[in-house]
């Protein structure tokens, strides 16, 4: 299973972006980036419509292996 993080880290390197240039796109910081793609942070909604412009693919493909976290986690 591709986290959002790794999807949005393949999309980027396909696009020959760096983070930085990704950041600077979606308004963002670079550690924000670095976060996503290492799966310590999920981007908000607002964000992953951002990301799927930047990067040209659909905010379903960043969503469509993601779970929302339980109460319990």
């Amino acid at each position: 299973m591709n986290s959002i993080g790794h999807i949005i880290k393949e999309a980027r390197e396909r696009r020959h972006m760096t983070q930085e240039e990704l950041a600077q796109k979606v308004r963002v910081g670079i550690q924000t980036i670095e976060n996503y793609e290492s799966g310590e942070q999920i981007p908000s909604s607002q964000t992953i419509l951002k990301l799927s412009t930047v990067l040209d693919i659909p905010a379903a493909e960043l969503l469509k292996n993601h779970k929302e976290p339980s109460v319990n986690e």
